[in-house]
C-alpha cells in the first residue's frame, strides 16, 4: 500500500512554515483535531486512528519537520528542533489550513511538541492529550542507573555530531528496527509490519538520521530549559489534558504519569492502557476510544 491508502479521502498538502515545509494530510469534518506522531516514525503512525476519527473531527495528520515527507532543516546544537520550533511549525500549520484554535494529540515526540505548544500558544489549545510521555524536565530529573538503560537513546543520540550519525547509518535497518520491538509490550515487530518499510527508509536517508539526532539534542539542552523555565514561575497548561500510558511503556515504570501531569496542567484526566510505548499501534481500539470520548 501507499502511504496515502492508510488514510481514505484525506487530501496531502506541503505547506511551508518558518524555516521548513511540513507535509501534512486533512481529512473529516468537525472540530480540528491535530495527531502528532513520535520517534522514530511519522504521521504513518496514526493510520489506524485517523480514518475514525475523521468520523467526528477535521483530522490533520502532520510529519514533523525532520521525519516522513516534511523538509529536514540544516541544523546545530539541536537549535532548529527545539519543542517551541517544532510548535511553531504546527500553529503555523495549522492556521495556513484556517484553524487558529484547536485541539492537538501527541505521542512521544509529537507529545513533548505539543504540551511546549500548549504552554507558549495558551488561547490556540482546546483540548491536549499526551501518550506514554511525562514532561521532558521530569524525564531529565528523575534520571537514575535503572532509567538510563531504559532511554539509552536520549543520551546516544544526543551526543556531538557526528558520532551517533555516523553510527546509525552504518546499521539503520538493526537500529530502527532493535528500537521500535524493544518499546513494545512483545517485544515484537507484528504492529508495524504494514508501514515498516516507510519507517526504515528513514533510517538509510542521512539527511533524517542528522534530524532525528538533532531532535534529541534539543531534547538535552533547549528543551528541558523551557520546561524548567516555565515550571519555576509556576507557569501551567491552561487546556484540560488527557494523559494515556502503556501498562508496559515507559513511564509506568517510575512516579504516577497522572500525579506528575498534575504538577504541570490545571485540568488533568489519564489512565494506562494493556500495551507498550506506541499505544496507537499496538492498542489502537481502547486509545482511540479514549481519545473521542476526551475530544466529544
Amino acid at each position: 500500500m501507499s502511504d496515502g491508502d492508510w488514510f481514505p479521502g484525506f487530501a496531502s498538502r506541503h505547506i511551508a512554515v518558518h524555516g521548513a515545509t511540513i507535509h501534512a494530510r486533512i481529512g473529516g469534518e468537525g472540530p480540528p483535531l491535530a495527531l502528532l506522531h513520535g520517534y522514530p516514525q511519522s504521521h504513518l503512525m496514526w493510520r489506524k486512528l485517523a480514518p475514525e476519527l475523521a468520523r467526528s473531527f477535521t483530522v490533520v495528520v502532520p510529519d514533523l519537520r525532520g521525519y516522513g515527507q516534511s523538509s529536514a532543516p540544516a541544523s546545530s546544537r539541536g537549535d532548529a528542533y527545539s519543542k517551541r520550533v517544532m510548535a511553531d511549525d504546527i500553529v503555523s500549520l495549522m492556521r495556513n489550513l484556517g484553524f487558529p484554535r484547536f485541539s492537538l494529540a501527541g505521542h512521544d515526540r509529537g507529545g513533548r511538541v505539543a504540551y511546549r505548544l500548549a504552554l507558549d500558544y495558551a488561547n490556540t489549545v482546546e483540548k491536549l492529550a499526551v501518550l506514554d510521555i511525562v514532561p521532558t524536565a521530569e524525564m531529565w530529573r528523575g534520571m537514575d542507573a535503572e532509567q538510563a538503560m531504559k532511554v539509552y537513546h536520549w543520551m546516544f543520540l544526543a551526543q556531538p555530531e557526528p558520532l551517533p550519525e555516523t553510527l546509525i547509518a552504518g546499521a539503520g535497518q538493526a537500529y530502527v528496527d532493535h528500537t521500535l520491538a524493544s518499546w513494545t509490550a512483545t517485544n515484537s515487530l507484528d504492529c508495524f509490519k504494514d508501514v515498516l518499510a516507510s519507517y526504515r527508509a528513514a533510517f538509510a536517508d542521512p539527511q533524517r538520521i542528522h534530524a532525528m539526532c538533532e531532535d534529541y539534542r534539543a531534547g538535552a539542552t533547549l528543551d528541558p530549559a523551557a520546561d524548567g523555565a516555565d515550571f519555576a514561575m509556576g507557569k501551567k497548561i491552561e487546556a484540560p489534558v488527557l494523559a494515556l500510558w502503556g501498562e508496559s511503556g515507559i513511564p509506568a515504570a517510575g512516579p504516577s504519569p497522572l500525579e506528575i501531569w498534575k504538577t504541570w496542567a490545571k485540568d488533568v484526566r489519564g489512565h494506562s492502557i494493556k500495551g507498550g510505548h506506541f499505544l496507537p499501534e499496538e492498542s489502537p481500539e481502547p486509545t482511540l476510544a479514549a481519545l473521542i470520548e476526551f475530544f466529544s
